[in-house]
C-alpha cells in the first residue's frame, strides 16, 4: 500500500486548532511536532542526559507542524482536497496560527493542487442550484447553474456551511432583490443570489485576494461590475467600508464565524430594510445556542434555523 505523508505548518497556539480541524475531517492519527514542547522536555529531564544532539536541536527550531498520512489512492486525493479547503478557511477565520501551508513528501506542490481538483463535481444544492467547478462540464438539468472557481479562497459549495446558506439563500431570493455579502470568500453566495433573481450584489471581505477572485467567479457567470460590487474591508471596525456599504438591503449574508456573527447582529438592523432578512452560517454546534440567543437579544426573530454535519445556519428578520 502506498502512502501520502503532508505536512501543515502552524505555531504552538496553532496545534490544537489544527488538529481538532483534521479530526472533524476524519483524519486522526497525527504526529506533533513542536519547538515549545521539545524545549521544555529538555529543560525538565536534565537527568536523562548529558548531551544533546545539535542536529536535532537545530531541526526542532521554530518548528511547529502537524504530519499525517492518507493512502495513495483517490479517496486519500479527495481528503486531502476536503483538508486544503478546510485550512483556507481557517486562513479566514484566524490570523494567529501561523503559515498553514500543507505540503506533501515527494509531490510537487502544482501536482497535488491539480489533483484535488478531480475531486470537486457538479452539486445540486437546494431545489434550483447546480454549483459548477470551472474546469468540469455538466448537464444543468433545469437547474441554475453556478460556475465556480476558488483560487485560495474559502467557498466551493462543498463546505456545510456554505451549502446550509445556498439553501437559505434559494428560498429567499424571490427576484430583485438587493443583496449584501459580508466575508464573502470566492463570492459564491453573493453570486448565486444575482444567479436566482437578485438585482444587484455587494460582497465584502478583509483578504483583499477576495477582490479578484469574486470579480473573475462573477465574470465566469457572464456577471458584470453594473450588478455586482466587492469591497475589501473589515465591517466591523473600518468606518469607509461602513459608509460605502449603506443600509436598506432586502437581504444580508454572513457565512463567517461565531464571534463574528455575535458582533454583527447589534449592527443587522441598520443594514436590512424593515421586513428583510439576515442569513448567517458558519456556527459550529457548540455555539449555535450561544449565537441564537444573541441574535434574539439583539432583537432579531429566527424564522428558520438549519444544521447539517455539526454545523448551523439561522434565517432571521
Amino acid at each position: 500500500m502506498n502512502w501520502l505523508e503532508l505536512h501543515i505548518d502552524t505555531n504552538h497556539a496553532g496545534l490544537e486548532t489544527v488538529e481538532a480541524t483534521l479530526s472533524a475531517l476524519g483524519v486522526d492519527g497525527v504526529v506533533i511536532d513542536d519547538e515549545t514542547d521539545f524545549q521544555d522536555f529538555l529543560e525538565n529531564n536534565h537527568q536523562y542526559w548529558d548531551y544533546v544532539d545539535e542536529d536535532l536541536e537545530k531541526s526542532m527550531a521554530g518548528k511547529s507542524r502537524i504530519t499525517f498520512y492518507l493512502e495513495a489512492n483517490d479517496d486519500g486525493f479527495a481528503k486531502m482536497g476536503e483538508v486544503r479547503i478546510a485550512l483556507q478557511k481557517l486562513k479566514e477565520e484566524r490570523k494567529d496560527l501561523g503559515t498553514l501551508l500543507m505540503t506533501m513528501e515527494q509531490l510537487q506542490d502544482e501536482d497535488w493542487e491539480n489533483n484535488w481538483k478531480q475531486y470537486y463535481k457538479p452539486m445540486e444544492i437546494g431545489e434550483r442550484l447546480l454549483v459548477i467547478p470551472q474546469w468540469e462540464q455538466a448537464d444543468t438539468k433545469g437547474r441554475v447553474p453556478l460556475i465556480l472557481d476558488p483560487g485560495l479562497t474559502f467557498g466551493t459549495g462543498s463546505h456545510a456551511t456554505t451549502r446550509l446558506c445556498l439553501t437559505a439563500l434559494e428560498k429567499s431570493v424571490k427576484g430583485g432583490e438587493n443583496v449584501l455579502d459580508l466575508g464573502c470568500g470566492s463570492g459564491i453566495l453573493s453570486i448565486a443570489a444575482l444567479k436566482l433573481g437578485a438585482a444587484q450584489a455587494t460582497a465584502v471581505d478583509i483578504d483583499d485576494k477576495c477582490l479578484t477572485v469574486a470579480y473573475d467567479n462573477a465574470a465566469l457567470n457572464s456577471i458584470g461590475k453594473d450588478t455586482y460590487t466587492v469591497k475589501v474591508g473589515d465591517i466591523l471596525s473600518d468606518e469607509k467600508v461602513q459608509a460605502e456599504i449603506g443600509g436598506g438591503y432586502d437581504i444580508v449574508l454572513a457565512n463567517i464565524v461565531s464571534d463574528v456573527i455575535i458582533a454583527l447582529a447589534p449592527r443587522v438592523h441598520s443594514l436590512v430594510k424593515p421586513g428583510g432578512l439576515f442569513l448567517c452560517s458558519g456556527i459550529i454546534d457548540t455555539r449555535a445556542e450561544e449565537v441564537k440567543g444573541k441574535l434574539l437579544e439583539a432583537g432579531l426573530t429566527i424564522l428558520e434555523e438549519r444544521s447539517s454535519e455539526g454545523w448551523f445556519a439561522f434565517t432571521c428578520q
